[in-house]
């Protein structure tokens, strides 16, 4: 029973070992490594951990801890364009109800209406840059992670790997 779970031991680190060279930190952060110069599995771990440190001191981001950018809240409190449309409707409202004589049932129609519009005009300017706001966020997650992966290939690439 020992000597089977030696051998199964013995076994399953070689195994590991040539799994670290195809599956290590370089293609868990998508990117793919050959060796050059007849590197081995070993010192192939070994270089990709030494420039997987290098690079987050260097770009101060860790791809397998990446900081969380957060997207800028838009302020969605009464901004008075509810107000303003308000009076835009209620001025409209009463020109159009002089003509037939109810100017002020004009007014009151046209100021609920305006209203209305003023508030779904600036929700949809909210929604709007609130959308901006998350690219922008992703846009920056993503440009820390590539400013990452070109630190990291550069330090592979010194060490004599083709690096893609």
């Amino acid at each position: 029973m020992k000597k089977i779970i030696f051998t199964l031991a013995i076994l399953l680190t070689g195994i590991g070992s040539s799994f670290a060279q195809s599956n290590g930190l370089a293609k868990s952060i998508g990117v793919y490594v050959f060796p050059n110069d007849g590197q081995d599995a070993a010192t192939q771990n070994n270089d990709e951990s030494t420039c997987y440190k290098w690079a987050m001191d260097q770009t101060g981001y860790d791809p397998m801890n990446p900081p969380t950018v957060t997207a800028n809240k838009v302020d969605t409190s009464p901004d008075g364009s509810a107000v303003v449309g308000s009076a835009k409707g209620a001025a409209a409202g009463a020109a159009l109800g002089s003509i037939g004589g109810e100017m002020g049932k004009g007014a009151a129609a046209g100021a609920i209406i305006g209203g209305i519009r003023g508030r779904r005009q600036s929700k949809a300017r909210d929604a709007n840059q609130q959308q901006a706001n998350n690219a922008a966020a992703a846009n920056k997650s993503a440009a820390m992670a590539a400013d990452y992966k070109k630190a990291f290939s550069t330090c592979l690439q010194a060490k004599g790997y083709t690096v893609n």
